[in-house]
């Protein structure tokens, strides 16, 4: 049985910058570090030889992001640019209460954006959520989204997060 997605993970140059924006920026807070070097059920487990990384597994609300910096094997760097389209990881959303304070709050602790949050005119005038697409230091796409229609069926309001009083409400 699958119970929903644990966490995101991403490869970083900067253990300590990343995490640092993802705490100071983001407002997680780091649940656990490690290093991980000399073990070779791990290199098995991930299907690499030689592994050696830092890690820190980061926490916000429902939301964990495990962050990884490799010194063995080399990682290569890709281009902080890389357009969402490509296969693979493409972001994670994290949703916000009012998504203008944060689109200025992270603009402020380093986050970038191609422009700020669309206005619900801008987006048909729906109403039912609000959303923009933003870049981590190290160019991985975060999207901030704020539901204004909390009957939606993916708003936070429909999970257990909500607790049995506001899904009750909204059955």
């Amino acid at each position: 049985m699958i119970r929903g997605i644990h966490h995101v993970a991403l490869s970083t140059p900067d253990l300590d910058r990343l995490v640092a924006f993802y705490v100071d920026g983001l407002g997680f807070e780091v649940v656990m570090e490690s290093e991980i070097a000399n073990r070779p059920i791990v290199d098995e487990m991930i299907g690499l030889d030689g592994i050696e990384f830092r890690q820190a597994m980061l926490k916000a609300g429902n939301c964990y992001v495990e962050v990884f910096e490799y010194t063995s094997p080399t990682p290569v760097a890709k281009d902080p640019n890389h357009p969402a389209s490509n296969h693979g990881y493409t972001h994670f959303c994290l949703d916000v209460v009012d998504i203008d304070e944060e689109y200025e709050r992270l603009s402020q602790a380093g986050m970038t954006f191609h422009r700020p949050p669309p206005t619900t005119e801008e987006i048909g005038g729906s109403g039912a959520l609000r959303a923009i697409y933003g870049r981590d230091p190290d160019g991985n796409i975060i999207e901030l989204q704020e539901v204004l229609e909390p009957r939606i069926p993916f708003s936070l309001e429909q999970t257990s997060l909500a607790g049995p009083t506001l899904k009750a409400a909204t059955t």
